[in-house]
């Protein structure tokens, strides 16, 4: 176990060249405000050090808002902040005090999307889809994880650089950004016919749409997936 100054003093913090990163995006990304004891008790939980991506958003920011707050990246924000972007340590249920023997249930939840998307990072045991260290995602038109082959800091980078247009190409509809932008940080878009239907995949844009909190989005994605495939898709966050 290190203590909290391990794991913030250190040679080289990914914070200054991770915020240039942020501010040369070339999509909306917004920098949530920071509760900075919360940040603190994130990273020693976590036992990352701020040399890491993952402990530089844990540390430094409030979270991120990417393209027009389509996808939440949870960090450490204000209470009552931030669009109501729940936290990391919320989102996965980290204990109120440190707890050295503690470990995410599968993986680390990093972020969710609007649809009910969810990008997590695998632990030593992952249920589903890629190896231990690798970033893999829920998708909501599938019901089922896929594994992303990169790691964290070649996510966070990624999903700033532009790529979302293309990795979500088949799932935005003309006039979605004023849907999205009308939602608040633990809401989501749950459509009719859902998401993983025929007749949303052949034309999304002729779905119905409607805000509904994130939390009934994830539980029907995940009751769905037992009832479809007989396979529970595990911890998709608390929120």
């Amino acid at each position: 176990m290190r203590e909290l100054s391990q794991l913030i003093d250190v040679e080289e913090p990914a914070w200054p060249e991770l915020r240039e990163t942020l501010d040369a995006s070339p999509v909306s990304v917004e920098v949530l405000p920071l509760d900075a004891d919360l940040g603190s008790a994130s990273i020693l939980q976590l036992q990352v050090t701020a040399r890491s991506y993952l402990g530089a958003v844990a540390l430094h920011c409030g979270g991120l808002l990417v393209d027009d707050g389509w996808l939440r990246v949870f960090g450490s924000p204000e209470s009552e902040a931030a669009h109501g972007v729940p936290s990391l340590a919320r989102v996965n249920q980290f204990p109120e005090t440190f707890d050295p023997a503690w470990q995410p249930e599968m993986g680390l939840v990093l972020a969710h999307d609007v649809l009910g998307g969810v990008f997590a990072l695998n632990g030593a045991a992952p249920a589903s889809a890629g190896q231990p260290g690798e970033v893999v995602y829920f998708a909501p038109d599938s019901l089922r994880w896929e594994a992303l082959s990169v790691g964290h800091s070649t996510w966070l980078a990624w999903l700033v650089s532009g790529a979302l247009d293309e990795f979500y190409a088949d799932l935005r509809w003309p006039g979605w950004h004023e849907e999205v932008r009308a939602l608040d940080g633990k809401q989501g878009l749950s459509l009719l016919p859902p998401l993983w239907s025929a007749e949303a995949r052949q034309d999304i844009s002729a779905t119905s749409r409607r805000a509904v909190s994130m939390r009934e989005l994830l539980g029907v994605a995940r009751d769905s997936c037992r009832q479809f495939d007989g396979v529970d898709p595990g911890f998709l966050g608390a929120v």
